[in-house]
């Protein structure tokens, strides 16, 4: 166990989806710890009675321990408002990458300023948001920024409601 831990830690997809949920699912500015999420969940009743300690949710994020109960994971997809299939590995590379944009979004709305200018953009016909869409997606090339998430169309709207 001990020697094989260390390749393997890279290419845990549970250690990798933990890590990139507790690296973006927080309130703003104060990430959470291994211990509060322990804690949150083994004293919160809509957790279904599960007990987590911070040393075993250290372990996991560190693919120490690969394969926690299915209540331990139900208990954290639920802590982090995810699908468990996305902790699970049940879903295809295109839905676990949706859970992620979905993710990037929430973390993306954090933000007052572009809260904002999404909220402005509420009621202007399409054609004008697909034009500020451009304008932003000008400035991110003039400041070489990547493009960012595509959403396709509709969807996208649909989806907040």
């Amino acid at each position: 166990m001990g020697e094989g831990a260390s390749p393997r830690a890279a290419g845990s997809p549970l250690a990798r989806r933990l890590n990139y949920l507790f690296t973006n699912m927080h309130p703003p500015g104060s990430p959470y710890t291994n211990a509060y999420v322990a804690e949150e969940i083994s004293h919160g009743s809509e957790y279904g009675g599960v007990t987590l300690t911070e040393q075993y949710l250290s372990m996991l994020r560190n693919a120490k321990r690969a394969n926690p109960s299915p209540e331990v994971l139900r208990a954290l997809a639920k802590f982090f408002a995810v699908p468990v299939g996305y902790l699970l590995g049940d879903l295809s590379e295109s839905q676990a990458e949706r859970v992620e944009e979905e993710v990037q979004f929430l973390v993306a709305m954090r933000d007052q300023r572009v809260r904002a200018i999404a909220l402005r953009s509420v009621g202007l016909p399409p054609e004008v948001q697909d034009s500020l869409t451009d304008i932003i997606s000008q400035f991110r090339r003039q400041m070489n920024l990547p493009e960012g998430p595509q959403e396709s169309g509709g969807e996208a709207s649909r989806g907040g409601r």
